[in-house]
């Protein structure tokens, strides 16, 4: 028996076995002969054109390769969030829920013309770099990305802390294309991060949602608690270009806020449909609470943005978010390799779907930058009545200077000061929590 008689053999064998084991997995109660006679054939064709690319392909390829490569073409085929993953993407997929990898730092999607960003991570590289939601790549290095799957994409990104990628840019906001040069570094993901706004008022940024990240908001509340005498009049949940993450996390941050009520439900083709609701308990004791979301707010993010909005426990202030609402489900293969596929779509309580939509804010504030310049030959000199030598007291007792005001508790950090100096949407946020702390106490 011939080499190509045996391979031609081997290979119609595999097709019948693994139409069998299509036959068997079947949710259908029966298949007809006609069925699985067309079945059969379709992976004869595959057979076929397998067979004729090891025969006359311009480079040789071994059989792995081959059928990598149709693994990956048939799951990316479907949806651009469904993907099959080597033993070394699926291991750069682990690093990045670990919340620590080498790269630029920023989520990306597939999109016509070539990798869209999702969004950056806060405090890396590309975020520094200014890259902001809704960028396309358009090359990597000398590379044209609109041929490149995300996976490959993405490993071309990552590579040694320290040297540099240069990645072509189209921003449909501004009509330009321009190209950027990015620094790599060990990304160290800091998923929950905290301030204080102004005494009494919380700051929770959640830049990711990664194991242990609901555990680390509520550490982080309880201690901004202690910093304000005990006392918090609001907050401001920070999920603006978070590409999201874990869900199970998403519903323990939701849940941290709710007393009761729905968080998400998922609904899949199969029948395997889920529900989550919320259990007794309220971080904030009915503090008034507002979730900042933008474009680059996805998945995750605007499961809980969905469901405190729902749930009227929040107001959302910002833009428009992504409009992810599929679940992927991982499924590791015996090899290390494991693919990833889109097996529902998820509902808030209310029952949106969000896929292609995204959720609209309750109060729509776009970012504005603000640059703060400073007349250094006319400087602006702030005087009030207190100011002025011999002012009568007002009557009400000792009033506390300026130095024993900035000594209360709960003070905003000099980073936080900065921030809110240039930063729009925060400072609509914080004006609207105030005005709400306000009127409960009327109330």
């Amino acid at each position: 028996m011939t080499l190509k008689t045996t391979r031609i053999i081997v290979t119609l064998g595999t097709c019948a076995a693994l139409t069998m084991a299509w036959l068997t997995w079947s949710p259908q109660a029966s298949i007809t002969q006609a069925n699985a006679a067309s079945d059969y054939a379709e992976m004869k064709k595959f057979s076929d054109v397998m067979n004729a690319v090891r025969k006359y392909y311009v480079e040789e390829k071994t059989d792995k390769e081959l059928l990598e490569g149709a693994l990956e073409g048939m799951l990316s085929n479907l949806d651009p969030h469904s993907t099959y993953m080597n033993k070394e993407k699926f291991g750069r997929m682990m690093e990045d829920t670990s919340g620590e990898f080498g790269g630029l730092g920023i989520e990306v999607s597939k999109t016509d013309g070539g990798i869209l960003i999702v969004s950056p991570i806060e405090d890396t590289p590309a975020d520094r770099a200014g890259l902001t939601g809704g960028d396309i790549i358009i090359k990597i290095d000398d590379v044209i990305s609109r041929d490149l799957s995300v996976s490959d994409a993405v490993k071309l990104m990552r590579g040694k802390p320290g040297t540099s990628i240069q990645l072509s840019i189209f921003r449909e906001s501004e009509g330009r294309t321009f190209n950027v040069k990015i620094k790599r570094a060990i990304v160290q993901v800091a998923s929950v991060k905290t301030d204080i706004l102004a005494p009494g008022y919380a700051y929770l940024r959640v830049t990711q949602f990664q194991e242990h990240s609901a555990e680390q908001l509520k550490k982080k509340l309880a201690e901004i608690r202690k910093q304000s005498g005990g006392k918090i009049y609001g907050a401001v949940l920070d999920l603006r270009n978070n590409p999201g993450g874990l869900l199970d996390q998403a519903i323990e941050i939701s849940d941290l806020f709710l007393n009761d009520g729905g968080i998400v439900s998922t609904k899949s083709r199969v029948g395997n449909n889920t529900q989550s609701n919320a259990s007794k308990g309220d971080a904030l004791e009915g503090a008034p609470l507002i979730v900042l979301i933008n474009g680059g707010s996805a998945s995750a993010s605007e499961i809980v943005a969905g469901a405190l909005q729902d749930n009227k426990r929040a107001v959302l202030m910002g833009t428009r978010s992504f409009g992810k609402g599929s679940v992927q489900r991982i499924i590791p293969l015996n090899d290390g390799s494991a693919f990833k596929l889109t097996t529902a779509l998820y509902y808030t309580p209310s029952g949106r779907s969000i896929q292609a939509t995204g959720i609209d804010p309750d109060v729509e504030v776009k970012a504005v930058r603000i640059k703060i310049e400073e007349d250094k030959d006319n400087p602006r000199i702030s005087m009030t009545e207190a100011d002025m030598k011999g002012h009568l007291a007002n009557g009400n007792g000792k009033s506390k200077t300026k130095k024993e005001e900035e000594t209360l508790p709960g003070q905003p950090s000099d980073k936080m000061v900065e921030r809110l100096a240039k930063d729009v949407q925060l400072q609509r946020a914080l004006d609207l929590l105030q005005g709400l702390h306000v009127l409960q106490n009327i109330s």
